[in-house]
């Protein structure tokens, strides 16, 4: 991707340069970002995808000012001519391709902070209330329009009884309807509230991840323990005294536990590899169709559900990690970079590389390319 060419989607603005100036900090409205943009699938689409127990949907309701929050599957929706309602289908990059292909224009930024794109569908009134995200997200318009209102609000006070997170005493110090083709950009901690301006409404969301700090090392402690180097020493206490306080942790144990996690973290590569392998982890609602092994002659592309990584020692695919290094290693980034491997490529690599793209094709997680 080129980073330092001014481009329509971002008023002009190169990639490099919306990341200096807005990434994280403030706002950006773009009118026409994507002009004559279309929804990556129709309403009954969105319908019966929202049907299925493989896809993450919800259903809000705002009927006579009551909420009302129903998770997928949805069998029935709301007809388009009720005010007052939104449907969220999460995950579309997964199940669509051109889905997949409007994400893909977002890895300015890097993938590993890049999550999915959420489409909602909303009828004349429809949202889901003022609230705020934890994370970045640009909001495009893809159908109909919709009134947007912003604030940089820092004493939020949430609405009670009510299952989704509303805020109460929102203060909105900005205003705009966006068209078909419109985008908004809003960093994290922004309060804002959208409604459909009409019935028909389509809003595409690209969000992305940003992990707690304790969050993440849930996730990656269990990682470094996958492969324990010390033969899974026990814990031994020849010299334990009798005790009168029996429910007591001994000191011993807990110095035997605090020394096992830091010889963890000291295992050379392990952070690393624990780390690509969480940030690649698929979603559990995601299952690849198992496929054949590669052809020859042909090249591959990353199957739209696969995330695939790679750092100084290491490509990760899935959730796995595998060491590379020299021509493969830098054939598996550029298979991660670009999300496909040319057939003259792909019979560059090493036997045992070919193997592994034999093996990830039959897992389904590469697609052969067409001659």
């Amino acid at each position: 991707m080129q980073t330092a060419l001014p481009t329509p989607m971002l008023a002009g603005l190169s990639p490099a340069q919306f990341m200096r100036k807005h990434w994280q900090k403030k706002p950006l409205l773009v009118r026409q970002a994507f002009a004559g943009a279309a929804p990556p699938a129709s309403l009954k689409e969105l319908a019966a995808l929202a049907a299925r127990d493989d896809v993450e949907s919800r259903l809000v309701t705002a009927f006579d000012g009551q909420w009302k929050l129903k998770h997928g599957p949805i069998a029935r929706l709301p007809p388009m001519s009720k005010p007052g309602w939104t449907l969220l289908v999460q995950g579309l990059d997964q199940h669509l391709a051109e889905a997949r292909a409007l994400l893909d224009l977002f890895r300015f930024v890097p993938d590993a902070r890049l999550d999915d794109l959420m489409l909602s569908v909303a009828s004349d009134g429809g949202g889901v209330g003022p609230h705020f995200d934890s994370y970045d997200v640009f909001l495009i318009q893809l159908a109909g329009r919709r009134r947007w209102r912003i604030g940089a609000q820092r004493d939020a006070v949430l609405q009670q009884g009510v299952p989704l997170k509303v805020i109460a005493n929102f203060k909105p110090e900005e205003e705009f309807v966006l068209e078909p083709g419109d985008m908004l950009y809003l960093p994290p901690g922004w309060a804002h509230d959208g409604v459909a301006f009409g019935p028909g409404c389509i809003t595409g969301s690209v969000g992305f991840r940003a992990s707690t700090a304790d969050g993440l090392a849930a996730e990656l402690l269990p990682r470094l323990f996958d492969e324990p180097e010390d033969g899974g020493k026990l814990y031994a206490d020849p010299r334990q005294e009798a005790v009168t306080e029996p429910a007591r942790v001994p000191p011993a144990l807990l110095d035997f536990a605090r020394r096992a996690v830091e010889a963890a973290m000291q295992r050379p590569q392990a952070l690393e590899r624990a780390l690509g392998e969480a940030l690649t982890e698929p979603k559990p609602q995601v299952w690849f169709e198992p496929g054949e092994p590669l052809p020859p002659g042909q090249g591959v592309a990353l199957d739209r559900r696969s995330r695939m990584l790679y750092d100084a020692a290491h490509v990760f695919l899935n959730g796995e990690s595998f060491r590379a290094g020299g021509r493969d290693a830098a054939l598996m980034h550029r298979l991660a970079d670009e999300r496909l491997l040319a057939a003259a490529d792909v019979a560059r690599l090493s036997a045992g590389a070919r193997e592994l793209l034999d093996q990830w094709t039959e897992d389904g997680w590469l697609q052969p390319l067409l001659p």
